[in-house]
């Protein structure tokens, strides 16, 4: 029973008993089905005479609240001003900071579109659930109770510095990384260390729109920085910076990759400005050719980079487990800014993750999705190159094409719009995931896109 009832000795006690029994209702505590206690029952634990509890049970039935069913007892109901719910006063007296108003909130499609081409979404059916429940098992079962250091699950931390030591050239011991709950959270922690009031952040232009929206909502100035065939143009970063948000291994939402020129430029930038660079590397994992180049990360020499990744595309977002990679000076701020903003993550899946990648089971994923998506990337690449202009690209979960198209004239077709990730003047064209769609669907989804003459204009 998920109610208690307790009677203060002042008023009417039959009324007490209806408020409480009718609060618990319309708060969900007893909720449409459940079963009270008997009449003698109730009155026996608080104290009161049987036809006290009785006179409560009657009126609350008279409301529409309970009824009773002849040898079985009584019940809840489902009346239609509790199924309203009960809500939170809702004067208007408070308010939050005002930037809180400027930024809007991201809406969760509940039913997917019958053709999915959104993007950051990688294909569910590829994660090996079954792998996954038996580790999470075996770790429920040895685990221990208890808190977990702010940086993470030690063994994580340590499984982390191999692996992407090998399959990135990240350079990290263990001690290096902090788990976080996804890579949003790790560029909020670093925001938060790094980031004055008034500050100005430099971020790509076309790029991500959540991270605009976290550093503007610590207080940034957020300033776009154009980007063009080799990626972020360095010389555009204006003087105030001190912050700089990048994507160079496969930049979002255009998909190319950052050249060597431009990342030492980047990085001799940073030294001379006194400045921070923050390597995001969401989802480079899936390459479909040649081996990327090695991350800023790899290349900093002076202590300016921290290199952000996250298993949300790799694996799940399910699993929401990122990690940052930061550089000594910054490790124990960025340490007691996680243990401020949540203490630390789920422990028993941070030592499952340990043991999938430790047994190599990530890299034979990552092997396996990546011949899965590259399909993917190539079906859509032949089906679009005598239409729209093709950004080059190959990595990722998503690929990007300049053009005019009628995004509205297929409503089943779920696509992203190129121009939603300015904040400036916009260049027209789509954005188009691969992880939602079967390769089978593929051709279908774009014929019904690029129905009714919208072949699309170059």
């Amino acid at each position: 029973m998920e109610f208690h009832v307790s009677l203060s000795g002042r008023g009417e006690l039959a009324a007490q008993i209806y408020r409480q029994l009718r609060d618990a209702i319309l708060d969900g505590r007893l909720r449409e089905g459940e079963r009270l206690p008997p009449t003698r029952e109730l009155a026996s634990s608080l104290d009161v005479a049987r036809n006290t509890v009785a006179v409560a049970y009657d009126r609350l039935m008279a409301d529409g609240f309970l009824v009773g069913r002849a040898g079985a007892g009584t019940f809840v109901c489902a009346p239609a001003r509790a199924a309203l719910g009960r809500r939170a006063p809702q004067g208007s007296g408070v308010q939050p900071r005002a930037v809180w108003r400027s930024i809007p909130s991201k809406t969760t499609t509940r039913t997917p579109p019958a053709f999915d081409f959104r993007v950051g979404t990688p294909d569910l059916r590829l994660f090996p659930m079954e792998t996954w429940r038996r580790l999470v098992a075996r770790e429920l079962r040895v685990s221990a109770a208890g808190y977990l250091a702010p940086e993470g699950h030690a063994g994580l931390r340590g499984a982390i510095a191999r692996y992407f030591g090998i399959a990135r050239s990240v350079r990290a011991a263990p001690d290096d990384v902090i788990v976080t709950q996804g890579a949003q959270q790790a560029l909020d922690l670093i925001g938060r260390v790094l980031i004055e009031p008034g500050d100005c952040v430099a971020v790509e232009e076309p790029g991500y729109a959540p991270v605009r929206r976290l550093f503007h909502s610590l207080g940034a100035r957020v300033a776009g920085v154009p980007v063009d065939a080799e990626g972020l143009d360095v010389t555009a970063i204006p003087r105030a910076a001190r912050l700089v948000y990048v994507t160079p291994s496969h930049q979002f939402p255009l998909g190319t990759p950052m050249s060597l020129a431009r990342r030492t430029a980047l990085l001799a930038w940073a030294e001379r400005r006194d400045a921070v660079v923050i390597e995001d590397d969401y989802d480079s994992e899936f390459r479909f050719e040649d081996r990327p180049l090695e991350p800023l990360q790899s290349l900093d020499r002076s202590g300016r980079v921290v290199y952000v990744g996250s298993f949300s595309k790799t694996l799940a977002p399910m699993l929401r487990i990122g990690f940052l990679v930061a550089p000594a000076s910054l490790q124990p701020a960025l340490r007691t800014a996680k243990q401020l903003t949540d203490w630390h993550g789920e422990a028993t899946s941070q030592a499952a993750l340990a043991r999938f990648i430790d047994e190599g089971l990530l890299a034979r994923h990552v092997r396996k999705a990546t011949r899965v998506y590259a399909a993917r990337h190539a079906r859509i690449a032949a089906f679009l190159a005598d239409r729209l202009e093709l950004v080059p690209s190959a990595a990722g979960l998503h690929l990007c094409a300049r053009g005019e198209v009628d995004l509205a004239g297929a409503p089943e077709v779920a696509v992203e719009d190129l121009a939603t990730y300015y904040a400036g003047v916009p260049e027209p064209g789509v954005v188009l995931g691969y992880g939602g769609i079967s390769l089978e669907h593929i051709d279908e989804g774009l014929r019904r896109l690029f129905a009714k003459g919208n072949r699309g204009r170059r």
